[in-house]
C-alpha cells in the first residue's frame, strides 16, 4: 500500500559548492604579507624568549620544556621590570612561582644570558 519514495531532492546542488581554487594564491599572499611584516619590525627578535620549566604530572615532572613566560622573581633577580621584559622580546608569566631554587636560579641564567647577547639599533637615525 505504502508508495517507495522516490524523491528527487536537491537538483540544484551545483550552486551550493564552494570551490577552493584560490587557495594557492591565497597561501602565496599569507606568506608574502608576513615576509613583509618580519622585513618592517626587522632587528626585533623573531620569537620571544622562553623559560626552561618541568612537565605537571609524575610522569613527565622529569622531562624539560619551554614555558609560558618567566616569573616576576626570575626577572626581578635579572634585574628587569615585567613591562621592560616583554619590550626586549621575553615573555612573562605573571601567575607562575618558583616552586624550586634550581630552575630559579637556571632561568635567571638564561636571561643574564640573553640580555648579554642582546644588541639595541636604533629605527630612527638622529639627525
Amino acid at each position: 500500500n505504502n508508495v517507495v519514495p522516490n524523491a528527487h531532492f536537491k537538483k540544484h546542488w551545483q550552486g551550493f559548492v564552494k570551490t577552493w581554487f584560490n587557495q594557492p594564491a591565497r597561501k602565496q599572499r599569507r606568506r608574502h604579507a608576513r615576509e613583509l611584516k618580519a622585513a618592517a619590525l626587522a632587528p626585533a627578535p623573531i620569537k620571544s624568549f622562553k623559560p626552561v620549566v618541568h612537565g605537571q604530572t609524575i610522569r613527565y615532572s622529569a622531562k624539560l620544556k619551554k614555558g609560558r613566560g618567566f616569573s616576576l622573581a626570575e626577572l626581578k633577580k635579572a634585574g628587569l621590570t615585567a613591562a621592560y621584559a616583554r619590550t626586549i622580546g621575553i615573555s612573562v608569566d605573571h601567575r607562575r612561582k618558583n616552586r624550586s631554587v634550581e630552575t630559579l636560579q637556571e632561568n635567571v641564567q638564561r636571561l643574564e644570558g640573553y640580555k648579554s647577547r642582546l644588541t639595541f639599533v636604533d629605527k630612527k637615525p638622529k639627525a
